[in-house]
């Protein structure tokens, strides 16, 4: 597994990581998530990321017990505040981050995280109010660095502008992947020249880059397509046009020696301002499948075809 450097920080993360979203957060039995990260490690991830919101709680204490086995120093550990956990409780203020990261830390079993992100923007919160909330948390000890996740330009211009004085950030967590490459436009050049890193969420689209889904038929019955809480979320994905393109990739992952999930986890990889790709998994054999996708370099020919397979259906 090769390690790269998370923006300017002095952290090393594992080229994939580890997520926790829609499944130690409730939709994974205990022995599955201690078997998968136990799959992490031995396999040499050392990235683990998470999020208070995640089954309200529930990813982070999972982990707290399961990571209080291994050596604090081994793993680099990751979690987020924005989000609701209650009907009170949420977004970005200053009391805010003082009370989740509190909360995070109790759940996680430990005295700090290395990695604090906000989940998203707070519109409602004085951006001055925020970081200066996250720099007194970094002060304490209770964080090592800051990070951000789906921010646009315009938001991460104006939080480099308070630099110095407050904490900077050194990671962004946006979505990308082969058929989502927004993040191209603005957020990775302007982050690439200020010592920000990508930790890239859905680098498989989903699942869709994986090829499991069959243009013109039935979603398989316990994919995340079927189930009625996803449907709508992944529904631009999983239009017949799309699948279509997918499907054009098999011949490309082939003949590459790669499957099609380790095709579209070396594509995000081959961006030199991202430092990891996370990746899910309920099963260990997945972990031990995508972690193959580490330290692929893909071909410029490769790389052709990709974007020949996918034509018009990549967002930009």
């Amino acid at each position: 597994m090769n390690l790269r450097r998370l923006g300017d920080s002095d952290l090393e993360v594992s080229e994939i990581a580890l997520g926790s979203w829609l499944t130690y957060s409730g939709g994974v039995e205990r022995d599955q998530t201690v078997a998968c990260t136990k799959a992490a490690f031995d396999s040499g991830i050392t990235f683990f990321d998470t999020a208070n919101v995640y089954g309200r709680g529930a990813s982070e204490e999972a982990w707290g017990e399961i990571l209080a086995d291994y050596p604090r120093d081994s793993y680099v550990l990751a979690t987020k505040v924005y989000f609701p956990m209650s009907d009170t409780d949420r977004g970005l203020s200053a009391a805010q981050v003082h009370k989740q990261i509190d909360a995070s830390l109790a759940r996680l079993r430990t005295d700090h995280v290395d990695l604090y992100q906000c989940h998203r923007y707070d519109e409602a919160t004085p951006l001055a109010e925020t970081m200066a909330a996250l720099t007194e948390v970094v002060a304490a000890g209770k964080a090592r660095w800051i990070g951000f996740s789906e921010w646009t330009a315009d938001q991460i211009d104006a939080a480099l502008a308070l630099v110095p004085g407050a904490a900077k950030f050194v990671s962004s967590q946006p979505q990308y992947s082969m058929l989502w490459r927004r993040p191209e436009a603005e957020v990775i050049p302007l982050c690439a020249a200020n010592g920000i890193s990508q930790i890239v969420w859905s680098p498989l689209a989903q699942g869709v880059l994986s090829g499991k889904y069959l243009p013109g038929e039935p979603f398989p019955a316990d994919s995340r397509a079927a189930s009625e809480e996803m449907g709508g979320f992944i529904a631009q994905l999983v239009e017949d046009r799309v699948l279509e393109a997918v499907q054009r990739l098999r011949p490309v992952a082939a003949e590459a020696g790669l499957t099609m999930a380790q095709l579209a986890l070396a594509w995000v990889l081959r961006e030199p301002n991202v430092a990891s790709a996370i990746i899910g998994a309920s099963r260990p054999e997945q972990v031990y499948a995508n972690v193959a996708a580490a330290g692929v370099t893909l071909s410029p020919d490769t790389l052709g075809a990709i974007d020949a397979a996918l034509g018009d259906v990549v967002v930009r």
